[in-house]
């Protein structure tokens, strides 16, 4: 059962009528939208697992709940508007750098890396560019990995870190707060019969970057990443 066109429309009819009331009487709809994407949940599980650990992992272990945690929000709206999942060794709740995927009408993607990082993690992430830049260059300069994913995004200080001169050869990687990439899915790409294997491939080029991250952030060692 793949996703259909039905869970673009349920989640656009959500987004129109956000309240519980609305939610409760097209359970039905939800719980068929739900289950198509369970189903792309448990592929991606398998698929991924040919090159992640993913040993024990379940769907639930993956997907994200429709509700919404509203308690420190200004927006009260009850649910999301989108599908979530995201894929790591020890599931969602790991801890790890995880492989996020994020299904919406017209704003679909793929992405993964440093969103919010501890500051020991950020003081990991720029000694090792600070020893060793050329492991990360290698990676994000890619020319597949490149084509895949274009320039990170993220925040960005705006002269240098503190404990660096603004004039280190690679202030530029330093200056990063946040190292994210995303591959953005039209529709037609996610409703088409091969979404699940144009994902898994695009896992596989993000894969070294997730590497890298986790090497530094949990194993405290030098990376040692092989591409793909």
């Amino acid at each position: 059962m793949a996703i259909t066109q039905q869970t673009f429309d349920y989640l656009n009819q959500l987004k129109i009528n956000n309240n519980r009331e609305w939610f409760h009487a097209n359970k039905k709809e939800y719980d068929e939208v739900k289950a198509s994407f369970e189903e792309t949940i448990q592929e991606l599980i398998n698929t991924i697992g040919t090159f992640e650990n993913l040993s024990g992992v379940k769907i639930k272990d993956c997907n994200y709940r429709i509700a919404r945690d509203v308690r420190f929000s200004a927006n009260k709206a009850p649910y999301k508007t989108w599908l979530s999942a995201s894929f790591s060794e020890g599931g969602r709740k790991s801890g790890k750098m995880d492989y996020y995927l994020h299904i919406e009408d017209g704003g679909s993607f793929l992405g993964g890396g440093m969103y919010s990082p501890t500051a020991e993690q950020l003081a990991a992430f720029r000694q090792e560019i600070d020893f060793s830049p050329e492991t990360l260059k290698g990676i994000i300069f890619d020319p597949l990995f490149v084509k895949t994913f274009g320039t990170p995004e993220g925040e960005k200080v705006k002269t240098s870190p503190k404990g660096y001169d603004k004039n280190h050869p690679e202030i530029e990687l330093l200056k990063w707060k946040q190292m994210f990439f995303w591959k953005k899915f039209t529709n037609e790409e996610v409703l088409s019969p091969n979404f699940v294997e144009q994902v898994t491939e695009t896992c596989k080029v993000l894969k070294p970057y997730l590497d890298y991250l986790n090497v530094i952030f949990f194993d405290h060692e030098e990376p040692d990443i092989q591409l793909l």
